[in-house]
């Protein structure tokens, strides 16, 4: 069934299928159900991570699926997971990585993600705050968390390393001392943050990119009451009509088209099925122009924390916080 992904090559020849399932904000108690429907929906790229606290649920699925004598061969499925912001001394990265592959119940990662180039404190608390509220940080250098990483692809635990919620000049401050480049960016995208200059400056350098949130993440915590709701944007609806198809199914065909891989996430099989089947139409290249007009610069991902009783971007003290560039 695995036909049903349609793929890009990253730049060490592995396959990423272009859909994957995202994982964040899958409940424990329902993940692994997803997961398990997914793969037997077609689907053979998941997306995970440390921070998502549901990777041992997810290698339930992995180890019940994924196998020699399983409906899934393992070099058939496309794992990514991410090293969390507490683990950025060069130290802690293999012992993070192992841990997240203990808890996958697998013996390599496809990839391997710095889910941000900022550190928080070292520790196992994942987010360690002040009394007031703020975030801990530690002040690593991405680059030697870089380093380190670097070690894990030597080693034969990963095959990929890349980069997630990095700018164009962090991007390249890795790629001016990387001996492993980057393969990918995972970056929030879709029609409301097209983010058209970021993906032009990682092609130009041979990195795949990564839409997570590809359907504007309506079910987050930290919403404005007055967010403009991608779904119900009158000319993806439109469209959606036209071609008898979701709304959801729009957005992901615009990022197939543009070579972009999108992991949306559910937990419902009938929206993990019909997340998949976005390879049997094609839009327009007058219909692709039409949802790129709809670029707002519109970021709904900034994790945010109440400190003294008012919301404030929980990251945004931190010198290496990448939403202050332009892209």
């Amino acid at each position: 069934m695995s036909s049903t992904c349609d793929f890009v090559v990253l730049h060490a020849g592995q396959k990423m299928p272009l859909i994957g399932l995202g994982t964040w904000k899958s409940e424990p108690g329902q993940v692994k159900d997803a997961v398990k429907y997914a793969l037997g929906a077609g689907y053979r790229h998941v997306d995970c991570a440390t921070v998502y606290s549901n990777e041992a649920e997810i290698g339930e699925a992995f180890q019940e699926s994924v196998g020699p004598d399983k409906p899934v061969k393992r070099e058939e499925l496309f794992v990514t997971s991410k090293l969390w912001n507490t683990k950025h001394h060069p130290e802690d990265v293999e012992p993070a990585l192992k841990k997240s592959l203990k808890d996958l119940k697998l013996d390599y990662l496809d990839l391997y993600l710095m889910h941000w180039p900022h550190a928080f404190e070292r520790g196992d608390t994942l987010f360690p705050k002040n009394p007031d509220g703020m975030m801990r940080f530690d002040y690593t250098d991405y680059k030697e968390t870089w380093n380190a990483m670097e070690k894990l692809v030597e080693k034969g635990l990963v095959k990929a390393i890349g980069l997630s919620n990095f700018n164009s000049r962090q991007i390249d401050d890795i790629l001016n001392m990387a001996a492993i480049k980057p393969a990918v960016l995972q970056v929030e995208c879709h029609p409301y943050l097209a983010q058209n200059e970021l993906i032009a400056h990682c092609n130009k350098r041979g990195l795949v990119v990564t839409a997570y949130s590809p359907l504007g993440s309506p079910d987050r915590i930290w919403k404005h009451p007055d967010e403009p709701v991608l779904l119900e944007e009158s000319g993806i609806k439109n469209l959606a009509e036209k071609y008898g198809k979701s709304p959801a199914q729009i957005l992901l065909r615009w990022q197939v088209q543009r070579k972009v891989v999108s992991i949306p996430k559910s937990v419902t099989p009938a929206r993990i099925l019909q997340n998949l089947q976005v390879f049997d139409f094609n839009l327009t290249g007058e219909e692709m122009d039409h949802i790129g007009t709809l670029n707002k610069n519109w970021r709904y991902i900034v994790p945010m924390v109440t400190v003294n009783g008012k919301l404030v971007a929980r990251d945004a003290g931190h010198p290496l916080y990448p939403f202050n560039d332009p892209y």
